[in-house]
């Protein structure tokens, strides 16, 4: 016996790649799906808002994807709460960026789609890393 046990029959916790794989809850899992969602809308009325009113639209633009992502990572405690809306932000503008057969598109050859694009990566990266859960 070791003399870092407290009881005789408790063992050490072991590494985070020994431990074993628990499924969240039920309800983890809907704001999981609920964040998932928000990232996309995040995303949708970024991009349409970033155009419209430059500078002033991009930087709300931005303000809104770091408060959703930074929000997510709040409301659950983890920082899969700030990467799941990053998911659902990023599926969402990637799609934006393609043009349709139509000749529509949602961001124009210019500097600002790319300023919106990276400045949310950025931002995501932040959040994300930053954004890691209560403090305990």
């Amino acid at each position: 016996m070791s003399a870092n046990f407290k009881d005789p029959g408790q063992r050490p916790a072991g590494s985070l790649l020994a431990q074993p794989l628990r499924m969240p809850s039920a309800g983890r899992t809907a704001a999981y799906a609920g964040l998932l969602l928000l990232g996309a809308v995040v995303g949708v009325a970024g991009a349409l808002v970033q155009g419209a009113f430059f500078p002033a639209g991009l930087l709300l633009a931005l303000a809104g994807a770091a408060g959703t992502f930074l929000g997510g990572a709040r409301l659950t405690g983890t920082r899969a709460g700030a990467a799941v809306p990053v998911v659902g932000w990023l599926a969402a503008v990637v799609l934006l960026t393609t043009s349709r057969p139509e000749g529509d598109f949602v961001f124009g050859a210019s500097l600002r789609p790319y300023l919106f694009l990276l400045g949310g990566m950025v931002v995501a990266m932040i959040c994300a890393t930053l954004g890691g859960g209560r403090n305990r």
